[in-house]
């Protein structure tokens, strides 16, 4: 299989990759059904009430933290999922109902938005670390990638679906389907074989909730992604508030800021991609693409037209994808398994804590001062954990420049040492046997000759019966006319000591043939 799509040679997760492609199309649909409700029908064009439902779905995981971690952690993830893939249904399923028969009301889409936020901080860091238990160490990186690209492909349909429904049937009916959407995850979770699950690594002492604290903080290299995931997240990755408000600044109804949302997924699709067919995740990558990302949304700003602005959108998506997916690929694949529900859930805790902080700050900028303006601020954002992120690579020693040029320069990552546990030591292990050389360094004699089994030593050659009258010699039959061999007086040899090892009985002797051919070589 192509080593972009390799983790799919696992039965368990192309089952998980099935329901969760499905489930991610209702997400999006419902997300953009939810912001786009808030924006024009439960107030009037504020973008500051889109801030808050955001922060308020977003803060939950940041507040709980260390408890949703140590859940990972500590308690069967695929239980975990189940519990809170339902609620996540049921909850799509009451907002819905409000929303058909009209008692929604923004204060109640506020308490929605945070229950849901609830919910998510415990799916969240389980889904992540579920992962691991489905392809092992060796894919983990791979199937990283490719969950983003799962979740960025339903990106693509449905925001731009979710437009379309709007228009049809309503808001309400939106939240409906996405809740049937959980069905599809639901039956892939009870589908997926438990026997062929990666075992978990022991905890050991490293159960409590503070692990993971300590952890990450003697980890410089997790901790400059977290700064960069952080700052971009809580003011660069605004794209309800910064999509639905450049929307109607170019006269589009929801149709237009369904599109944008799938114009968007496009470039994040192919960030994904291009991230799966990465052996493994580097720190690098982090730093260019937070560069990347600020000017690309710098770009946008300046669009001076709604298609024109659609296609930097393609960059912009990119750019953060790159971002998230090998971020979150470099936290998984080099964290302690033990703690590494811990480490992803203060991961997510920052990518999506950080909005609470900036979402409410973006939409005030974007009400007062236009969203060209928000744009430009998250744009500054990123340019300033780019400049960060370099100074890092560079007092770090990882940027050094390539012998035999007098420009080029290379980045070096460095990488945590992985301690591997000795086995066991053991008189069975001690017990060798004897390792036949290979047959291009034996004798051109003996190669003919069958090889003796490894574990027996070969048995003695037969001693060669005397020679007859009738019967001449191998000397005479080689050359019957050569003069008698001169014989040669031996040299003395010195008789070796007492303390010289002499040759075990097991030892095979030395065949005849392979005597004439090293005396012949010797001469």
């Amino acid at each position: 299989m192509n080593a972009m799509f390799r983790s799919l040679q696992s039965r368990n997760y192309r089952v998980w990759f099935i329901g969760a492609l499905v489930s991610n199309a209702g997400t999006w649909m419902q997300s953009t059904a939810q912001n786009w409700v808030v924006l024009t029908e439960l107030s009037d064009g504020n973008a500051s009430a889109v801030g808050i439902t955001m922060a308020l779905q977003f803060a939950p995981p940041l507040l709980l933290v260390a408890v949703t971690g140590w859940v990972a952690d500590r308690f069967d993830r695929r239980k975990i999922l189940l519990v809170t893939q339902t609620l996540l249904a049921m909850l799509g399923v009451t907002v819905g109902i409000l929303l058909i028969t009209g008692i929604m009301t923004l204060p109640l889409m506020w308490v929605f938005a945070g229950t849901l936020g609830v919910v998510t901080a415990f799916d969240n860091p389980a889904r992540q670390a579920f992962v691991s238990d489905l392809v092992g160490q060796e894919n983990m990186s791979n199937a990283v990638a490719l969950n983003s690209a799962s979740f960025n492909t339903a990106r693509l349909v449905g925001p731009a679906l979710a437009g379309l429904l709007i228009i049809a049937v309503g808001t309400g009916w939106v939240f409906l389907i996405n809740a049937a959407t959980f069905g599809a995850m639901i039956i892939a979770l009870l589908l997926i074989k438990t026997g062929g699950l990666t075992p978990r690594a022991p905890r050991g002492n490293q159960n409590r909730l503070t692990e993971g604290f300590r952890y990450v903080s003697g980890r410089k290299d997790l901790l400059i992604v977290f700064m960069i995931v952080f700052i971009v997240g809580a003011f660069g990755m605004n794209f309800p508030i910064i999509a639905s408000t450049m929307a109607l600044e170019f006269g589009q109804g929801a149709d237009g800021f369904g599109l944008l949302n799938s114009v968007l997924a496009i470039g994040s699709l192919a960030g994904a991609l291009l991230a799966a067919r990465r052996a493994e995740a580097r720190i690098r990558v982090v730093i260019w693409a937070s560069g990347l990302y600020a000017a690309a949304s710098l770009a946008s700003a300046f669009m001076p037209s709604y298609w024109l602005y659609a296609i930097t959108l393609m960059f912009v998506g990119f750019s953060v994808v790159t971002l998230l997916t090998t971020a979150n690929a470099v936290v998984q694949t080099t964290t302690s398994p033990a703690l590494r529900g811990r480490v992803l859930a203060l991961y997510m805790a920052v990518v999506m804590g950080g909005t609470p902080l900036g979402a409410p700050i973006i939409g005030w900028v974007a009400e007062q001062m236009g969203p060209r303006i928000a744009i430009m601020a998250g744009s500054a954002a990123a340019a300033v954990v780019f400049i960060i992120g370099m100074l890092w690579l560079t007092a770090g020693g990882r940027v050094n420049r390539v012998e035999g040029s007098r420009f080029k320069l290379a980045v070096t990552d460095t990488r945590p040492i992985m301690i591997i546990a000795p086995e066991e030591f053991s008189d069975e292990l001690a017990q060798t046997t004897p390792v036949p050389l290979p047959e291009r360094f034996l004798p051109r004699a003996a190669r003919s000759e069958p090889s003796a089994s490894p574990t027996q030593p070969a048995a003695p050659p037969a001693s060669p019966a005397p020679p007859t009258p009738d019967a001449p010699t191998s000397a005479q039959r080689t050359s019957p006319a050569s003069p008698a061999p001169q014989v040669t007086k031996a040299p003395k040899v010195s008789k070796p000591s007492n303390t010289a090892k002499r040759p075990s009985a097991s030892t095979p002797p030395i065949s005849k043939a392979t005597r004439v051919t090293r005396t012949g070589a010797d001469d």
